[in-house]
This record gives C-alpha cells, sequence and structure tokens, in this order.
C-alpha cells in the first residue's frame, strides 16, 4: 500500500513538473535572467507549492501518517553554512543547466545526452557531499 501511494505521489509530482513548465530548461532559465528577457509565470508555480506546503505542516502538527512512519519534522530555521554552500550550488546547478533534482529525472525520457550528463554529475555530487562536508566540518568547524 506505501508503495502505491508513492508511485501516485511520484506521478502527480511529475505531472505537476510538466504542466508547470519545470521540465522545460528555456522557462527555467527565462525565470533566473531577472536582468533579461525575465519570464516571472514559475513565481506560481513557486507559490502553488509554498502555499500548500504550509497547509499541511499546519494539519500534520500532531499526527501519524495513515501509511507508517512519521511527519518529517520542520526544517531548523537557524542560517547555517551548510544551508549557504547548498543553496549556492543548487543553485548555480539550476541556473547553468535550467534543470534542479525533480525535472532532471523527468528530462532523462527527453533531454537526450544532455540529461544523462546532468543526472550522472548530480549522482556524483550526491555521492561525493558527504566526504566533502566532513572535509569542511575538519577544516572549519561549524559554530
Amino acid at each position: 500500500m506505501r508503495n502505491l501511494f508513492a508511485l501516485l505521489a511520484g506521478g502527480l509530482f511529475g505531472a505537476g513538473l510538466t504542466v508547470s513548465g519545470m521540465v522545460d530548461t528555456a522557462k527555467v532559465q527565462g525565470w533566473l535572467d531577472v536582468f533579461g528577457n525575465w519570464d516571472p509565470t514559475l513565481a506560481f508555480v513557486m507559490g502553488g507549492a509554498i502555499i500548500p506546503m504550509f497547509v499541511a505542516w499546519q494539519l500534520t502538527r500532531g499526527r501519524k501518517p495513515l501509511v507508517g512512519g512519521e511527519f518529517p519534522p520542520k526544517p531548523e530555521a537557524r542560517l547555517g553554512r551548510n544551508l549557504v554552500l547548498g543553496s549556492v550550488l543548487f543553485g548555480a546547478g539550476w541556473g547553468l543547466a535550467g534543470l534542479c533534482p525533480g525535472p532532471s529525472i523527468a528530462s532523462l525520457t527527453f533531454n537526450g545526452i544532455g540529461g544523462l550528463v546532468f543526472v550522472g554529475s548530480m549522482a556524483l555530487g550526491m555521492f561525493a557531499a558527504p566526504a566533502l562536508r566532513t572535509t569542511l566540518d575538519r577544516a572549519v568547524p561549524a559554530e
């Protein structure tokens, strides 16, 4: 049952990415090009994600999921080195390629070798990140 819900949620997520234009690299780069030919339409996608998530956080307070486990806790509000570094790397990759992790998986079906290179690079970065974080934490301990 849990896998069925995961499949339905993943399918809904992929459909939302496609309908919103998040798998179109030109549209995403247009959103990021605030000093050029800016395309503000992805602001509706952001609002369409933030508003339901805010409601979901309110509704899940003190409840348990129907299909196992626990709801994840709210993220820590503290601004730290890991958040800033991760955000910069994520934003740079998103701006250069016009894809973020979710849409990049969807783009594997139509983006040819470019999609494969991006997803492979992303997987390599995800694999290397824990070792890099450990190295950075040893070199400059977090405050």
